[in-house]
């Protein structure tokens, strides 16, 4: 099954204060995790077991009121706060801090997500990388860019060739194991604990593959621009695009055929 571009989206007019506003966004995010990155490590488990600081709450208020002031109607999504707007033509979609894990122990992978969506599919992706000053963005329409420059998924003749990545194994559960494992045996190469970076490399033709699961909106809206816009192709375990209401399971790849290639592996292994 290859998966299929929606040809409404190659449509959308995205405009340039939207765009300028989703960098103001992570901008303002930067400047308090580079700030707060050595003071809020204290960390309490949410009910999910996810770890969450005053940071992540800090940084996420401080989004949504940038929001409510330059765009009252427009909806919000975060990971620490309830939505508001449900149901509007435009969202914001906000991780304060993705990868809280890996900022509390100082591994420098974890960022900022900022995704914009229209009629529920997202046409702006921001991943943005404090400790390395790393920012992707991504746009409906345009090349993807790594720091202001355009960027491509490489080519990667056959899996056997393929280097994977994947948050954590651990998010697999029992019925979703066999996925991970299909993967592991027909490609060179895992990467584990990369976060919201093994994304943005994808793109920028580091790495070929990316599985996950246990995921929300808020972890993966930002990188269907970006991917796409670099050439790769990024969906549910199911081939569909990613949109407001999908769930928990991503698939991305830095080619199509790959793609095809990576996504028939995992519903045959599935499928038992």
């Amino acid at each position: 099954m290859v998966a299929k571009k929606d040809p409404e989206m190659t449509q959308v007019l995205i405009q340039q204060d939207w765009i300028d506003f989703a960098c103001h966004l992570a901008d303002v995010a930067r400047a308090m995790l580079l700030d707060g990155h050595d003071s809020h490590t204290t960390a309490t488990l949410k009910p999910d077991r996810s770890f969450v600081t005053a940071l992540d709450s800090a940084i996420e208020a401080r989004l949504r009121a940038e929001i409510l002031k330059s765009y009252p109607d427009h909806g919000i999504i975060g990971e620490e706060d309830e939505p508001s707007g449900v149901g509007a033509k435009y969202t914001w979609i906000l991780d304060p801090i993705d990868g809280t894990a890996p900022f509390i122990a100082g591994v420098p992978v974890y960022g900022t997500l900022i995704a914009f969506a229209i009629n529920g599919r997202p046409v702006i992706g921001i991943i943005d990388l404090p400790v390395t000053a790393q920012r992707w963005l991504g746009v409906v329409g345009q090349p993807s860019r790594l720091n202001g420059e355009v960027i491509l998924t490489r080519p990667c003749p056959d899996l056997k060739h393929a280097i994977v990545s994947a948050s954590n194994p651990d998010f697999f559960s029992d019925s979703e194991a066999p996925a991970l494992e299909a993967l592991k045996t027909e490609t060179a190469w895992r990467i584990y604990g990369g976060c919201c970076m093994s994304y943005g490399l994808l793109a920028c033709g580091r790495t070929d593959v990316a599985i996950d699961t246990r995921l929300q909106i808020y972890d993966y809206a930002a990188f269907v621009p970006i991917i796409e816009g670099a050439g790769g192709v990024i969906t549910d375990w199911q081939g569909q695009p990613l949109t407001l209401a999908s769930g928990p399971q991503v698939l991305a790849a830095g080619q199509a055929e790959r793609h095809a290639e990576a996504l028939a592996l995992v519903q045959r292994a599935l499928a038992g």
